[in-house]
This record gives structure tokens, C-alpha cells and sequence, in this order.
């Protein structure tokens, strides 16, 4: 549950309501999630993943990475707006985990797009020479900076790339924070504020989105 929700629930509803219907096969994962997992509240979830369908569909992105899988809700609603023969890289380090995306990926129209890798999202970024037309970023909060500085060069003009939960449920409005993870997404936020490549947003939609595009 997010910042938000808990400060509103019923205008979280409200928002759920009318908004486009979910998909059947993401009912059942975010399902799954919450029966089988024990943070299920680390799902993307239905408002957010909304908003990653529809940036994925205006975009019609070539090459898209995705940092932190969990159980795939995500990966799966970023691949709708895919090009034909375009593909996903979606990373993650649980292996206990693997499974369930797993599942839902060789169940998906899209089985054959996605490259799902257990994998160090910094090695990965270290290593590759490609360029990603969108990225997608909800994983360990201690390297958010961090994969900002390594997927700036993978990037392109025209690029979107978009950061989870950096309000980190109004924690980002400590003047001095003891937490770590606090401390880094303040840094990634005021990075992303700052750097003249890119213009960006911070959109508060459950936890919080950055919003970021290559100019």
C-alpha cells in the first residue's frame, strides 16, 4: 500500500473505477502474487501498471529494460505497446521467486519478446552495449543513483526511462535522513531534477514515478 492510499483510500478507488479494465492474465498474477509471496505490496499494481501500458503503447518502444521483475506484472504490461519484433529485458537476482514470472511470461502472447535473466542490474548496465528506447526501474532503492549515472550512456534521444516509489511514502521530505535508501532516492531525484539531458516529472501516483525523457 502506498503513501497515498493510505492517506485517501477512497479516492485510490475512485481512481481504479475509471480507469481501463485490467487485463484477465494480470488479475491472476496480482492475485497469485498476494497468495504466494510475502511483500505482495511490491506488485506494480493496477493503477501503476495503467500508466506503464500506456506510455509502452505510445512510445511502440524497439527495446525496453525493466529493473526488478518480482512476479512480472509489470514486464507484462510493458510489452503491450512493443514493437513487432521487439523484445524486453527484465531483470532480477530472487531465484526463489523466479517462478511465478516465469509462469505468466511462457503464458503471454508476448513469450517469445521477453528475455527474463537472474542478474546484477549494474553488471548487466556495465556490460551491454545496447540502447534502451524505455526503461523501467523498481528495485534495490540503495542503487537508484547509481543506475541512473550507468543507464544515462544506454540511452537516446527520445528515450523514456522511469523510476518507482521515489517519494518512499513521504520519507523524501526528511531534511536529514538516516535511512539509506532515503538518502539515495533524494540524490536520484535531485539528479534527475538537474540534468540537462533530460526533462522529467515526478508523477504521484502511489508512491511516487520519475518520469524522465533524453532530450
Amino acid at each position: 500500500m502506498s503513501f497515498f492510499e493510505e492517506k485517501n483510500p477512497e479516492m485510490d478507488r475512485y481512481l481504479e473505477m475509471h480507469a481501463s479494465s485490467e487485463p484477465e492474465i494480470l488479475r491472476k498474477l496480482r492475485r497469485e502474487t498476494f497468495q504466494k509471496t510475502t511483500q505482495p505490496h511490491m506488485i506494480s499494481g493496477y493503477q501503476q501498471g495503467r500508466l506503464l501500458t500506456i506510455v509502452s503503447q505510445m512510445m511502440q518502444p524497439k527495446n525496453i529494460l525493466e529493473i526488478g521483475t518480482f512476479t512480472g506484472y509489470a514486464t507484462l504490461c510493458l510489452m503491450t505497446g512493443l514493437a513487432k519484433e521487439g523484445k524486453i529485458t527484465t531483470l532480477d537476482v530472487n531465484e526463489d521467486l523466479a517462478y511465478l514470472p516465469r509462469k505468466y511470461f511462457a503464458e503471454s502472447e508476448y513469450s517469445n519478446q521477453i528475455d527474463f535473466r537472474l542478474q546484477d542490474a549494474k553488471e548487466f548496465l556495465k556490460e551491454t552495449d545496447e540502447v534502451f528506447d524505455l526503461v523501467f526501474i523498481d528495485a534495490d532503492k540503495e542503487n537508484y543513483a547509481e543506475y541512473f549515472r550507468l543507464i544515462k550512456p544506454r540511452t537516446k534521444s527520445g528515450s523514456v526511462v522511469m523510476f518507482d516509489n521515489v517519494l518512499w511514502y513521504g520519507k523524501v521530505l526528511e531534511e536529514d535522513p538516516k535511512q539509506k535508501s532515503t538518502q539515495v532516492i533524494k540524490e536520484l531525484n535531485d539528479l534527475a531534477a538537474n540534468d540537462d539531458d533530460f526533462e522529467n516529472l515526478i508523477l504521484p501516483l502511489r508512491d511516487g514515478v520519475n518520469l524522465l525523457r533524453r532530450k
